[in-house]
């Protein structure tokens, strides 16, 4: 097996260079700002008067763009050149985080925070593909791979504590940081990375509006149900919309020549219950991470930096978790190991969900957070490779695009229905919708926190999902190391098909 592209075709020989900086660097800008936003949500919500579903929308509107247009972005880079797809989805991110820092209202903050997303979903997918046809293979390819996945988990947890530090500051810098470094990706992807040839591809457009759109309407009908009232017009007709939207989606998808979502990949029932496991355990992550930093600082008083530093432990117990299950899931069922991450995580969520205003962190936060983390870890090592388990080398691409479509998408629908019990539970209690913390009262501050506390009632119900779903995941130990042999098989290939040059 060569490891040599043809000359007429060069390929870069070291992991180490511009190029990686650039596809690295955006992949972390996407990942970060994925929960970065996490630790200013009290500031936001007290600086420009949001009421609970528009602090909730800050998060929601980045993930709904970004998971739900993604896999367009990657048939987009695919027909028009991943390299102009990635320079140009930087750039909108990279403006789209100007608009965000100088967002004066919720509106022009929402609307900012999903222009972001539509980036990230252009840039991202086609910078990972042009980390298989940058390097060579071998060993820069491996190294250059590496380092683009790490930038995921690292974007996930510093996220948290990068925006508890900038959020001391002021929250719109946790917007304003992305515009230098935006700008340097570009300089860099346009000097260090090769354009490739486009293909000529039916694009499903309309698979992808569709279900973005459908999506959207059904969290602003949950969202907003609580504060408008679940008898609203605004209410009903958007959940009976992104119903009709989601309807219309699967049918766009019946009949695409080249659709988003091919029907035959879910003729696997133990695929169908391994996505549904990834669905509840990507929402137990978006959520918990939202309503516990929520408490560190409206309840417990903690500044954003120390409420981005006091999530340290769940970092340590993910990384733990991940460690123990990677070294485990080619001897143990995957599905023993996330049943046993999802009843980890569970545990901790609801020793959390029993505590009030007068916990501390040593004595009552610090272990549960390492608890939850170490479970997250456990879970979600094996179920990307379930996902990909016992199919052809043709459908591991798509197969993969889903995953992290489930993912992305499982926390801004689970964060609705979550939001919903929160906010209800705090009305029930006698708090209030949306007012500043400093202006409550002592038993609007009890009312607020029981109905933070109750979210992650709502979050161990995810984890509970995720490890029930996981019952019905009957691949082996075998078929997993099958799976990791043909990523890695692919992952060759891939790198042996080189980038045209223009």
């Amino acid at each position: 097996m060569s490891e040599t592209a043809p000359e007429e075709y060069p390929v870069t020989y070291s992991a180490i260079g511009l190029a990686i900086v650039a596809l690295g660097g955006m992949q972390l800008m996407a990942t970060l700002d994925g929960t970065v936003a996490n630790l200013a949500l009290a500031k936001l919500q007290n600086d420009l008067g949001l009421s609970d579903a528009g602090r909730n929308w800050v998060l929601t509107s980045y993930a709904l763009a970004f998971g739900g247009l993604m896999l367009l972005g990657g048939r987009l880079g695919d027909a028009f050149g991943r390299k102009r797809m990635f320079v140009g989805g930087v750039a909108l991110f990279t403006l789209s985080s100007l608009l965000c820092g100088l967002a004066v209202n919720e509106g022009t903050l929402v609307t900012a925070r999903a222009l972001q997303g539509i980036g990230a979903a252009a840039a991202v997918p086609a910078g990972f593909a042009l980390v298989a046809t940058t390097f060579a293979p071998g060993r820069a390819r491996n190294q250059a791979v590496a380092i683009f996945a790490a930038m995921t988990g690292v974007g996930s947890v510093t996220g948290l504590i990068l925006g508890g530090a900038l959020t001391q500051f002021s929250w719109r810098w946790i917007f304003i940081i992305n515009v230098p470094i935006g700008f340097v990706i570009v300089a860099l992807a346009v000097v260090a990375l090769r354009e490739t040839a486009p293909h000529r591809l039916t694009l499903d457009v309309q698979g992808a509006v569709l279900a973005t759109l459908g999506c959207t309407a059904i969290v602003f009908g949950l969202s907003e149900g609580p504060e408008l009232g679940w008898v609203s017009g605004w209410v009903i007709g958007a959940l009976i919309l992104g119903l009709l939207l989601l309807l219309g989606f699967l049918f766009v998808e019946r009949t695409a020549n080249n659709p988003l979502l091919p029907f035959e990949l879910f003729h696997n029932p133990n695929r169908v219950a391994t996505f549904v496991s990834i669905f509840f355990a990507g929402a137990v992550m978006f959520c918990a991470a939202v309503y516990v930093a929520l408490f560190f600082q409206d309840i417990l008083h903690f500044s954003p930096l120390r409420a981005g530093l006091a999530f340290i432990p769940f970092a340590i117990g993910l990384g733990v978790g991940s460690a123990v299950a990677s070294k485990l899931v080619l001897a143990v069922q995957p599905r023993w190991l996330v049943i046993f991450g999802a009843v980890v995580m569970a545990a901790g969520l609801l020793y959390g969900s029993t505590l009030d205003g007068t916990a501390t962190y040593l004595s009552n936060l610090m272990s549960p957070l390492a608890c939850i983390g170490f479970g997250v870890g456990v879970a979600v090592v094996p179920l990307p490779l379930c996902a990909v388990a016992g199919i052809g080398q043709k459908e591991i691409g798509p197969l993969t695009a889903i995953t992290q479509v489930a993912q992305t998408i499982g926390g801004p629908l689970a964060l609705a229905v979550i939001g919903v019990m929160a906010t209800s539970r705090t009305l029930s209690e006698g708090g209030t919708n949306g007012a500043a913390v400093q202006d409550m009262t002592a038993q609007q501050l009890a009312a607020l926190s029981d109905g933070y506390t109750f979210a992650l009632v709502g979050c161990a119900a995810c984890a509970v999902i995720a490890g029930l779903a996981a019952l019905f995941i009957r691949f082996t130990p075998d078929d997993v190391a099958e799976a990791q042999a043909l990523q890695e098989a692919v992952q060759a290939a891939d790198a042996r098909v080189p980038p045209h040059v223009p």
